[in-house]
């Protein structure tokens, strides 16, 4: 909703909404001060420097969990200059909002880091039928990210207490509907005009450089008609998805796997019960929750006694209005879909049978297991696709792991050259030609990889023809590569480029030409002249542009209403000149109620991230945070 707010939303409030970034729940503080060396310094925030190595660890592990959330993204797109000082704006924020919650003391109680653990599906999968936790595959886990249990649960806990610095100021934003009003009232305002475009192409015509305007632009404009440098490189690929393609099946593994997991691929089993509630209000003292469970133990007797009985006790006493009025009962539901306590004391009963009592965040329950739906078990043939393409995918891992070392080895170990490694892991030696240090936009491929690009370009490359190290490039590929020949930057000749340069002169100066014509005719309709070459009068506005650039428009709508009507003229650049006479104000009118709301909600969040930004802001002031290197195509160091 509201698209034209959320595409013009930096006219109205002036600055973005800033969401808050949870820190790396797996990095963590214990993560950040891991590291005692590390280079040169990259930011600092309360006297603690951020070294270089700490920022490309903490890049690479944020690049992993992106590649592993969203399989398609673009790596080209986690590779850029841009991604990774976003990581280091990210480490700096984790460590000031870090320092305040130390010098805050907020805290985060066992009860709730509790809550926090036990709603993380992750931990919720490795629990066993019986609830209890598989501790040896919790620790397994943790060991892959380079964490005990309890380095990773301090890190939740100050991840959790983190949270409150900012989260206390950004839930405190509110905006009313007069405030809404007025801002969006403004914001939406029209303009009634009339304008006329000068385009330069329409000026191209009337240039007619010689070969000596040609010859001055080109020295002038060198920089202009550079090729940068470039490489015709040899590189080989140890690639997952390419095993799994001559990966050659067993018949007795396809039916062992078949027989093993039968159950699972035929499909979800689901279970139908009923139960009768019996809550325990929020806050209730050990003698109230003791009082509950004693009701709830006696209905469970007399369930047990006479089971016939339970939809008629369920519905007399059940404190769930959702299914109490219908004897208790739940209908079908699979896994995932309940509390686990009562999940898991659903999947232990047979049918028929009636549980102990369970006791969950809602209170006490009594469950009847009703009915069992199994999915109807398929066979052999109908799943041997599916179990194929998982063996498949099973054994190209297996090999690709077995192979990552003996590739990184021998690419290291024999430098000169790419064919030992590719005989003895039976891959080809690719070549390309006229590699670039910057990729073409859009370019996914294993040659557009920044590590790779950096390594191919450096000195030693490209001197030494050596290998690159083994790089992972992401989506189980492995990629060494080394430079044949390398071709130096350098500056086009103007014979290369002479229709280039007379493109460029030509456009340059009919931009000028028109430039000049649409001033001319600015001043001479400010003085009175006939101004019926203008267009049709047409209301504008934010949300209703109407095809109009929007230079024009911005130029329209910051015309003072005061002084209307006005004229104003527009430099469009290479496009050309624009004139525009802005007549009247029109205001936006009425906004239906449902409209309304949804305004009120869109400031409110701006208003808040307003309110958050700036006290991030102060917290940065207060802790001395700063970045040390540029950011990405700025040409000064701005303390983020």
């Amino acid at each position: 909703m509201f698209d034209s707010i959320r595409d013009h939303k930096k006219y109205l409030m002036g600055f973005l909404l800033i969401l808050i970034i949870p820190s790396f729940v797996l990095f963590g503080v214990e993560g950040y001060t891991r590291f005692s060396e590390g280079g040169e310094a990259v930011a600092t925030v309360d006297g603690k420097d951020i070294k270089r190595a700490e920022w490309e660890q903490a890049h690479r592990e944020e690049s992993q969990r992106l590649r592993q959330a969203m399989p398609t993204i673009d790596p080209a797109m986690l590779d850029s200059e841009e991604a990774r000082y976003a990581t280091l704006e990210r480490m700096v924020r984790d460590r000031v909002v870090a320092a305040a919650a130390q010098n805050l003391h907020l805290y985060t109680s066992d009860q709730r880091l509790a809550r926090e653990l036990q709603s993380n599906p992750t931990i919720a999968a490795m629990r066993r039928p019986d609830g209890s936790l598989d501790v040896g595959a919790y620790r397994q886990l943790l060991s892959r990210q380079g964490m005990t249990p309890e380095m990773f649960e301090a890190s939740v806990r100050a991840d959790l207490s983190q949270r409150q610095v900012l989260q206390s100021v950004q839930n405190s934003g509110f905006a009313s509907n007069a405030m809404a009003r007025v801002s969006l009232d403004a914001f939406f305002e029209k303009r009634q005009l009339r304008s006329k475009t000068f385009s330069a192409k329409d000026f191209t015509s009337r240039v007619k450089p010689s070969d000596a305007d040609i010859e001055a632009f080109y020295q002038q404009n060198q920089a202009l008609f550079q090729a940068g440098e470039q490489a015709d490189v040899e590189y080989l690929v140890l690639d997952a998805a390419a095993l799994e393609k001559s990966v050659v099946l067993n018949e007795a593994d396809l039916r062992s796997y078949y027989e093993q997991n039968v159950a699972q691929l035929s499909g979800a089993e689901e279970r139908r019960a009923s139960h009768i509630l019996l809550s325990v209000p929020a806050g209730a003292t050990p003698e109230q929750k003791a009082e509950v469970r004693k009701k709830a133990e006696d209905l469970l007797a007399q369930v047990k006694a006479d089971p016939s009985r339970f939809a008629e006790l369920a519905k007399a006493n059940s404190q769930d209005p959702g299914s109490a009025p219908n004897g208790g009962d739940l209908d079908f539901f699979g896994r995932g879909a309940m509390v686990p306590p009562f999940e898991q004391a659903v999947f232990a009963l047979k049918k028929g049978e009636i549980s102990n009592l369970v006791e969950s965040d809602f209170g006490f329950h009594i469950i009847q297991l009703t009915d069992i739906k199994a999915p109807p078990q398929r066979s052999f043939a109908e799943l041997r696709p599916q179990i194929e393409e998982a063996l498949r995918k099973q054994q190209a891992q297996r090999q690709f792991a077995e192979s990552a070392d003996t590739f990184t080895n021998l690419v290291y170990e024999q430098p000169d050259s790419l064919q030992p490694t590719a005989e003895r892991l039976k891959l080809q030696v690719q070549t390309t030609k006229g590699l670039q240090r910057t990729p073409a936009p859009g370019d996914d491929g294993v040659l557009a990889n920044r590590r790779l690009l950096e390594a191919l370009f450096a000195p030693e490359s490209t001197s030494g023809k050596r290998n690159t190290e083994a790089i992972d490039v992401g989506s189980n590929r492995l990629v060494s590569a080394r430079v044949v020949a390398y071709h130096p930057a350098r500056t086009l000749s103007l014979d290369e480029v002479r229709d280039q340069v007379r493109a460029r002169l030509v456009a340059q100066r009919a931009a000028e030409l028109a430039k000049e014509e649409g001033e001319k005719q600015l001043a001479a309709w400010k003085g009175g002249a006939d101004a019926a070459a203008l267009g049709a009068s047409v209301t504008v506005s934010r949300d209703a542009p109407l095809d109009l650039d929007p230079r024009v428009l911005d130029a329209a709508l910051s015309a003072d209403p005061k002084a209307l009507p006005a004229w104003v003229g527009v430099n469009l650049g290479e496009q050309g000149y624009a004139v525009v006479q802005v007549n009247r104000v029109v205001p936006r009118g009425d906004v239906d109620a449902q409209r309304l709301a949804q305004e009120v909600q869109q400031v409110s969040q701006w208003w808040s991230g307003a309110e958050s930004l700036a006290y991030y802001e102060t917290l940065k002031a207060r802790y001395k945070a700063s970045i040390k290197v540029p950011r990405p195509g700025a040409a000064t160091v701005a303390a983020r």
